[in-house]
């Protein structure tokens, strides 16, 4: 006789969700199964939450996959109740629908844009890894001066100091008080200085490949150098990786983000990303008064006119739009594709992205720079 008739039947449900959890790479041993039933029987339960910590306790799904043990516990539970409410949710990643007959069949993972010279436009949906090296000096100079070098803009909190266009009435009447009636001196105020909100969607796709690593390692320095940053990637996707990007631990960053994207090395539809950015209220809000940069190559495989339009929608909302591209190798590039012909109009910045200094550099120079007329 198997295991499985030797079961109670009462535990096979149980059973089968930790089998559901190994099928979607969850390491789960024996013993970890036996104390999940041992926690259930203790529990009593008595609703499914209690189902679901006792997972939690016993199971020990990773903190950067807590959203998809989550996920997986309310299909297997709830079946197609949750299944619907799923997609009824503001989903952090946004499939792009691809256009056409379906004669663009996707690559195999392992065929996929190899060279990284290409932009392709299949969706290649591959998990990425990414080493543990060291940090450059670029992104230790990024951390370093972040905090006074970023953009800043005027808040509606006022602050005492010595000159400032509004007078400090309170101060002036505690001040005189203390001189019997006498006004020596009229208090003034100033606007507060606070982060200006930065906004930074970066390209993943497959003729972006020998820049993703480093560029992710780039956005998890800006994360933690300013309170105020927005992170997405796209390709054939858009996906929403800012909760990543805040965790402290570099490594644990990069691993938690490598499980949230799933276009890694795929196919590239810019105008695309940015129109389902911007259909998406939440998202769209990030931009408005943002510097927003967008690092990418700018090979569009889609449609140029979907590309111009979205840009220009997002030059209206943000601050300062710059585009940083690697192959605006010299001052006096002048693009060369269709794409960035058409938005070259509608960005303040078509400037160079093909290092690490040189996004840190643009970065860091934004504070001096403001909106662009």
């Amino acid at each position: 006789m198997s295991d499985d008739l030797r079961l109670p039947r009462a535990a096979q449900i149980f059973i089968s969700f930790v089998a559901l959890l190994r099928s979607n790479g969850f390491s789960v041993a024996p013993e970890q199964t036996t104390a999940f039933l041992a926690a259930i029987g203790l529990l009593g339960p008595r609703s499914l939450e209690h189902i679901r910590q006792a997972g939690l306790a016993t199971l020990a799904p990773p903190p950067e996959r807590r959203a998809t043990y989550d996920r997986l516990f309310d299909i297997h539970f709830h079946g197609s109740e949750a299944i619907e409410q799923a997609e009824g949710e503001d989903e952090e990643t946004v499939r792009l629908q691809e256009e056409g007959r379906g004669e663009d069949e996707p690559p195999l993972a392992d065929e996929a844009n190899e060279s990284g010279l290409a932009a392709a436009r299949a969706d290649a949906l591959v998990e990425r890894r990414f080493a543990q090296a060291s940090i450059s000096d670029a992104l230790r100079r990024l951390s370093r001066e972040a905090a006074a070098r970023l953009p800043r803009r005027r808040g509606h909190r006022r602050r005492r100091a010595r000159r400032g266009p509004f007078a400090d009435l309170r101060h002036t009447l505690r001040e005189s008080v203390r001189n019997d009636g006498e006004v020596l001196r009229l208090g003034r105020l100033q606007r507060r200085q606070r982060p200006r909100k930065i906004l930074l969607l970066i390209d993943v796709s497959g003729s972006m490949k020998a820049r993703t690593e480093e560029n992710m390692k780039l956005a998890h320095a800006l994360a933690q150098a300013a309170g105020s940053v927005e992170v997405f990637t796209f390709g054939t996707r858009l996906t929403r990786i800012t909760r990543a990007m805040r965790l402290k631990r570099r490594e644990q960053a990069l691993n938690a983000a490598s499980f949230l994207v799933s276009d890694w090395d795929g196919g590239t539809r810019i105008g695309d990303a940015l129109q389902a950015f911007l259909a998406v209220p939440r998202f769209g809000g990030y931009a408005r008064g943002a510097a927003v940069v967008i690092v990418s190559d700018g090979l569009e495989r889609g449609d140029p006119t979907a590309l111009r339009d979205a840009v220009a929608r997002l030059s209206r909302r943000a601050w300062r739009l710059s585009w940083l591209t690697p192959l605006a190798t010299s001052p006096g590039f002048r693009p060369q594709t269709e794409a960035l012909i058409a938005i070259q109009r509608f960005v303040d910045d078509l400037v160079d992205g093909g290092s690490s200094a040189a996004v840190v550099a643009h970065l860091l120079s934004l504070g001096r720079r403001g909106r662009a007329a």
